[in-house]
């Protein structure tokens, strides 16, 4: 029996906003897509999670023996500064600000994005689209949604009918909402406002002029509607209704809800069969947000160079630290939380050191409960993983193997009474547990982690090379051994401030 057989998946849906047993359209098959990045900053501890959630998830389809086909796309043009269809291009406009092209801008922030990725043992996707890539498709879908009677065109710009869409289909069946509490809380048409209803979000903006970024359309110079392109390449590389599609929670309205307005827009289907949203980071019990004061980059997080921080932590520290908590779930970051996250992931990378050193498995009279009740910690694990994705009662189970592993390398007599073939199967599940889905690896091994650490020392490298070497960077003993496994020392310089430089 495959691993798919014995441990059916099921997960929370927030289009039925129920949890459902996943039944993908191709047996054996799964495709995915999650919406990825507008490349204009450095990457935040938000985007982390939320790819972190999403790593997870393609990861373990794959262990049960699914082929996926995973698509996250790059937003590299038309995500507007307010979310929504006014202001400037984010990407225009940091271009603007620092008198650089704009896929100057894209480039610098896609390769930091990479980069950041790398150092979390976060997998890249099948298919990593952008939507300046795929401006043909999106014409293309425009047109078919105006050709439905679901958009119109003013002035060069074309906007979608929300009210006519609604009329046969509920637009805010993803986000709950109701549409009647929607015009009532919109805010009234300005005279230059080119919609027809407040309603509506744009599928083509006019370019005006001295905007930096636009293309040639049926409707003149212009680019896509943020929400477009997610549409266009979700359903080029997917079809135009595919198993699973995902993101953050603030994305579900209006982003998601949008897409599927779109997609039955223009071929009558509305995309992915399963919606998943993973939740936000808190600090201290407050949401983290720059106006806070409380948020942090993954490079102030490993560094430590933040007020809220005492002390930099290791990649591995904070993946497993996220793993702790379900993706649906609030995660409140915090300096005793991250210790004790330390503390775990280091026990349970342990136990890797101490199964070559234990001794052979069923050498003396098998106890079948006992070797019973170890395969069912593995399988429990494997349970928790299926429902839901959940990776906080997986680490539970693991931690008891972990102790069982103790046990038997103090008392080896302990491990004669356990079946052979049984301690081999939970062993090997174990390890691929941790190291296939989870995706953590032992830190302190120089061998097969290298470019875990390479993605580190190219974000202390960068920030060298932007002078934010300018104060004390406290970092753990844990991080300066690694980067002497691959060549780097840290000295401190002596002078009116301590501060660390790369040789």
């Amino acid at each position: 029996m495959s691993l798919i057989e014995q441990y059916p998946l099921h997960f929370y849906n927030s289009l039925s906003k129920q949890k459902e047993v996943f039944k993908p359209l191709v047996e054996g098959r799964v495709g995915m897509y999650v919406c990825g990045p507008t490349v204009y900053s450095d990457v935040h501890l938000g985007n982390v999670r939320t790819f972190l959630s999403f790593d997870i998830i393609f990861r373990y389809l794959k262990f049960l023996g699914y082929k996926v086909r995973y698509v996250r796309n790059i937003t590299d043009v038309g995500h507007l500064v307010g979310d929504a269809d006014e202001g400037e291009d984010k990407i225009a406009k940091k271009a603007r600000l620092e008198a650089i092209e704009p896929m100057e801008v894209v480039q610098k922030y896609t390769n930091g994005f990479h980069d950041v990725m790398q150092i979390f043992n976060i997998q890249p996707p099948s298919i990593e689209p952008t939507a300046t890539g795929h401006l043909i498709e999106q014409i293309e879908f425009i047109k078919k949604i105006i050709d439905n009677g679901f958009a119109y065109e003013k002035d060069g710009s074309v906007y979608f009918n929300v009210r006519k869409y609604n009329d046969t289909h509920q637009y805010g069946e993803l986000s709950g909402r109701n549409i009647d509490d929607m015009i009532s809380n919109t805010r009234a048409l300005t005279g230059q406002d080119q919609k027809s209803d407040p309603l509506d979000f744009a599928l083509w903006k006019k370019a005006e002029a001295g905007h930096l970024m636009h293309w040639p359309s049926p409707w003149g110079q212009g680019f896509p509607g943020w929400h477009l392109e997610c549409s266009a390449m979700s359903t080029k590389y997917l079809g135009e209704t595919f198993d699973i599609h995902g993101g953050g929670m603030d994305l579900k309205f209006p982003h998601h809800e949008a897409e599927i307005a779109q997609n039955k827009g223009c071929s009558h289907h509305g995309g992915a069969n399963y919606w998943i949203h993973g939740n936000m980071l808190t600090v201290n019990g407050r949401k983290m947000a720059k106006s806070e004061g409380n948020g942090f980059t993954p490079e102030e997080l490993i560094t430590g160079n933040h007020k809220l921080l005492e002390r930099g932590y290791s990649p591995m520290t904070v993946r497993f630290f996220m793993l702790q908590s379900h993706y649906a779930s609030t995660l409140d970051f915090s300096n005793e939380a991250l210790q004790a996250a330390e503390k775990g992931c280091k026990r349970l990378m342990a136990s890797f050191q101490l199964i070559e050193k234990l001794a052979p498995a069923g050498t003396g009279k098998i106890s079948e409960e006992k070797s019973s009740e170890l395969k069912n910690i593995v399988n429990q694990a494997l349970l928790d993983l299926s429902d839901d994705f959940n990776t906080a009662k997986a680490i539970a189970s693991l931690f008891e193997i972990s102790s069982k592993i103790n046990i038997y390398y103090q008392n080896p007599a302990e491990l004669t009474e356990i079946d052979s073939d049984t301690f081999e199967y939970v062993i090997n599940m174990f390890k691929s547990i941790i190291a296939d889905v989870l995706g953590l690896v032992a830190e302190n091994e120089s061998s097969g982690n290298n470019h875990l650490l390479d993605g580190t020392v190219q974000l202390l490298i960068n920030l060298r090379k932007e002078a934010k070497f300018s104060k004390n960077y406290a970092l753990s003993d844990k991080i300066r051994d690694d980067l002497k496994t691959v060549g780097i020392q840290l000295k401190d310089e002596k002078g009116g401030e301590t501060s660390y430089t790369i040789d």
